[in-house]
């Protein structure tokens, strides 16, 4: 039996990685062999993913986290290194662009493994991102590019990548399938708007964790501000990021929005299914507000997503007040036809199918 090393980190991977744990499961044709490398190590970020979407106990967990951006991947990438020579794997498996992907795909490339790389092809054009850095080095290394949209395909293209020794595959979005999936039991398994006396479409969801936006304290306060006069009219609701909630904390800054700990993916899919609208600056959130017909205000400067804004389904406001109430305004008026069909279906069994013809 051919063996795969799966290699995640955070919570976006956790979600991927189950739809395709799944597939691999089913046609019992293919070993996974699953690392964690401790990146996402809080309860409500990490174990709780686990546990509702019934992943595989992961057979290693690095446990490695709260260090610097070199620390953290410099250690990644030793202890995989461990992994992979004790598992001797065909390929490792990486998604998205955390520290935890760069650091598997430069470990199993050093040991002439192939690299699987899911969702490639992705550029938000801002070298200052941590993410931005991680994925352009994982796609350039990677043996199997399995792109989300044709945009990445055509960024890849840009690139020069079909000069170089790789496959370029547009796959769609894997996070589909688990909206798809999981979005059918969801709400037998969550209790959470009765718990938190939520009024379905009469609420906010927000979400907000990256660096270039708790790294610096105006933009943090610029954005909490258009939240905190966003919800004299709708509540805004809040799973607060550790490490948002750390800099809140330190600043001693409070605002009159509702905070909750970080939720489980059956809290989260009711949230979205439930709420007018999503204000977010997570890349996965964006979409996982499209899959559920919601509008999403960007607190970004850019997206990956861009075939979001470019269909009216998102705006981006970066950390500007004013054009996060604006669009807050604007989405309130009028209503979008959601069937664009952007992102694909049964992408985890077309996932499967390409590994196979890899390994």
């Amino acid at each position: 039996m051919k063996k795969v090393v799966t290699i995640l980190g955070a919570r976006p991977q956790f979600v991927k990685a189950a739809v395709l744990s799944r597939v691999i499961s089913k046609h019992n044709f293919i070993e996974e062999v699953i690392v964690h490398t401790g990146q996402h190590y809080d309860v409500n970020m990490s174990a709780i993913f686990f546990n509702e979407m019934e992943i595989p106990t992961p057979k290693y967990n690095l446990e490695i986290n709260g260090l610097s951006h070199g620390a953290m991947t410099g250690q990644m990438l030793e202890k995989i290194e461990e992994v992979l020579k004790k598992e001797k794997p065909e390929a490792v498996l990486i998604y998205g662009d955390t520290n935890s992907t760069l650091a598997g795909a430069l470990a199993a490339k050093k040991m002439n493994i192939k690299v699987i790389h899911v969702e490639a092809g992705l550029r938000s054009f801002n070298m200052k991102m941590p993410e931005e850095i991680n994925r352009i080095l994982t796609d350039r290394i990677s043996d199997l590019l399995l792109c989300p949209t044709s945009m990445a395909i055509e960024n890849l293209q840009k690139e020069g990548f079909e000069n170089f020794d790789t496959k370029i595959v547009k796959c769609g979005d894997i996070m589909k399938d688990a909206v798809t999936f999981y979005g059918k039991i969801s709400k037998q398994k969550s209790s959470i708007i009765s718990n938190l006396q939520l009024k379905a479409n009469n609420f906010v969801l927000a979400t907000i964790h990256r660096q270039e936006n708790t790294n610096s304290i105006e933009n943090l306060k610029a954005i909490f501000k258009g939240l905190e006069t966003i919800s004299k009219q709708k509540q805004v609701v809040m799973p607060l990021h550790p490490r948002t909630k750390a800099i809140l904390d330190a600043y001693n800054l409070k605002y009159n929005i509702t905070t909750i700990a970080p939720v489980g993916y059956f809290d989260m899919l009711e949230l979205l299914k439930n709420c007018n609208l999503v204000i977010t600056d997570s890349g996965g959130l964006q979409k996982e507000a499209f899959f559920n017909n919601k509008h999403c205000i960007i607190a970004r400067e850019e997206t990956e997503w861009v075939e979001l804004v470019s269909n009216g389904f998102a705006k981006i406001v970066g950390n500007n007040t004013n054009k996060m109430i604006s669009a807050f305004q604007n989405f309130q008026h009028f209503s979008t036809n959601f069937d664009m069909e952007l992102y694909g279906n049964e992408v985890g069994e077309k996932i499967y199918t390409e590994i196979l013809n890899l390994i």
